[in-house]
């Protein structure tokens, strides 16, 4: 019953597109989950003001293994280092996921090794899948044809949008070496150049219009 529940919650946020909050996952580990502090913030006024979104301007704070998580439909994850799920919160986190929810992991650079192994523990059976430049994600409100933009450059590689799916619905999303957080974060923080900042931004709106409205 209470899956069916969190179904129908998120169902309905998705088509209404109003009166809509996410969250930020504060995780164990030691890794600063805390990162890039006026990042979504800056997400969620631009969604506003381009994808039609009602966003709050408070970001809640949610942790993996807390009933809260019902509570959000789209939750966001960042940092630089360690991660770390115990089996409760591997179970609830699954729970969430597998009843409506959306994870999106961008990793700020260096949780890359840790966020692997720890979603092993919500999924064994899962695989990450790299999404194609094709998936309507990179379209949804602003047009990627190459996929997920650059934003920093770390080590040397290409970005990267993993996905994890359940009966074909993207469950979460980890962007990887693109660092996408950077770019919403004000400007003076990282001095990216405007036109840096604004795909940055336009990728993040394409990924919450796309979940809301899947």
């Amino acid at each position: 019953m209470k899956k069916i529940v969190v179904i129908i919650l998120f169902s309905f946020l998705g088509i209404t597109m109003t009166s809509q909050e996410i969250a930020l996952l504060k995780y164990q580990g030691g890794g600063d989950w805390y990162a890039n502090p006026t990042a979504l913030p800056n997400l969620l006024e631009f969604c506003n003001q381009n994808i039609n979104t009602a966003f709050k301007n408070k970001v809640e704070t949610v942790t993996p293994g807390s009933s809260d998580i019902f509570q959000y439909p789209f939750i966001h994850m960042t940092g630089h280092g360690n991660v770390f799920f115990s089996n409760d919160e591997a179970k609830n986190l699954r729970s969430y996921l597998l009843g409506g929810g959306f994870l999106h992991i961008d990793d700020n650079y260096g949780m890359n090794k840790y966020i692997r192994a720890e979603l092993k523990k919500v999924f064994p059976n899962k695989d990450l899948l790299e999404l194609p430049a094709s998936h309507p994600i990179f379209s949804s409100a602003f047009n990627f044809p190459n996929g997920l933009p650059k934003i920093h450059e770390h080590d040397g590689l290409g970005p990267q949008a993993l996905g994890l799916f359940e009966n074909e619905r993207l469950i979460l999303l980890f962007t990887f070496e693109s660092d996408l957080g950077d770019g919403w974060e004000d400007p003076a923080v990282h001095k990216d150049p405007p036109e840096v900042r604004l795909k940055a931004l336009q990728m993040g709106a394409n990924i919450i219009k796309y979940v809301f409205e899947n």
